[in-house]
């Protein structure tokens, strides 16, 4: 059991980069972005190009995530900007329409076939824990996501950049009063949310592999991570990540047919007894 444990936080740790991502663009900018896992399948595509090219996992590992944030900022300035004020419904609507367009360019470009990108030399091999045999790069992407979760909760709750974004969506008026440009942040936070999902297809790539149709179930996923977790709860989306990885792992050992199944029912659950999510406000 205890490599199903290692084996279902290493997936948690993934799903977690992926959902805080959108957890701090709609926490945060409260903005819809069902384009979320079209940026991730990019950035495994991105980084499975830089590693043919070069041979080093590492320049993936920092290629691809700044390559899909300038992209992401592209994205936000010129697309999602104009449509901040029309409500929820035109945010799904023209976010999902741009995951489409994005798909479709990600197969002409990359093609169909299914990839996994290579891990490094360093990280190749297994290591003894509890008596058992388990990949050397598991544990890599453990250690990867606790690091990034504690980054991630530090550049949020106690920077001046995290402070600016929280009271920009509380109050964007006063912010822009005291002279910051609030437009500009905001296309920064969308830039840096579309990198971690882009960052996750790197970290994830030499586990999960890379092909089509895998955006449409990562951003499944994610949301059901950041739906359990607690809607604009980064803590929520860390431990409904290693809720919804162990109950991923779990239930495709034990209930392999019924395993997608399982995860709703344990998202249901959570919800049932904590409507607004593990960190979410509670429902009135």
């Amino acid at each position: 059991m205890s490599q199903q444990f290692l084996s279902g936080m290493a997936f948690a740790m993934t799903l977690f980069l992926v959902a805080a991502g959108l957890t701090l663009i709609f926490g945060l900018m409260d903005v819809l972005n069902l384009a979320h896992g079209t940026f991730y399948l990019v950035g495994a595509y991105v980084g499975l190009t830089v590693l043919k090219t070069s041979g080093n996992f590492w320049l993936a590992l920092i290629v691809a995530p700044l390559a899909v944030a300038a992209l992401g900022y592209l994205v936000e300035t010129l697309v999602i900007r104009p449509v901040y004020a029309r409500g929820h419904l035109d945010q799904v609507l023209l976010t999902l329409g741009l995951a489409y367009i994005l798909a479709d360019q990600a197969r002409g470009i990359w093609g169909s076939a299914e990839e996994a990108l290579s891990a490094p030399v360093l990280l190749i091999g297994s290591v003894t824990v509890a008596g058992l045999f388990f990949p050397l790069y598991r544990l890599f992407v453990i250690g990867f996501g606790l690091a990034a979760a504690l980054a991630l909760w530090f550049l949020v709750e106690r920077t001046r950049w995290g402070a600016i974004i929280r009271a920009g969506v509380t109050d964007p008026t006063m912010v822009r009063n005291l002279g910051i440009d609030i437009g500009r942040i905001f296309a920064h936070t969308f830039a840096f949310g579309c990198g971690l999902a882009a960052l996750a297809g790197v970290v994830a790539g030499p586990i999960i592999g890379v092909a089509p149709g895998l955006d449409a179930e990562i951003l499944m996923l994610a949301l059901i991570v950041v739906v359990t977790g607690g809607l604009g709860s980064l803590s929520g989306s860390f431990w409904g990540s290693i809720l919804i990885g162990q109950a991923d792992t779990f239930g495709k050992v034990l209930l392999p047919q019924f395993s997608l199944f399982f995860i709703f029912v344990v998202m249901a659950l959570v919800l049932l007894y904590r409507p607004g999510g593990l960190l979410g406000k509670r429902a009135l």
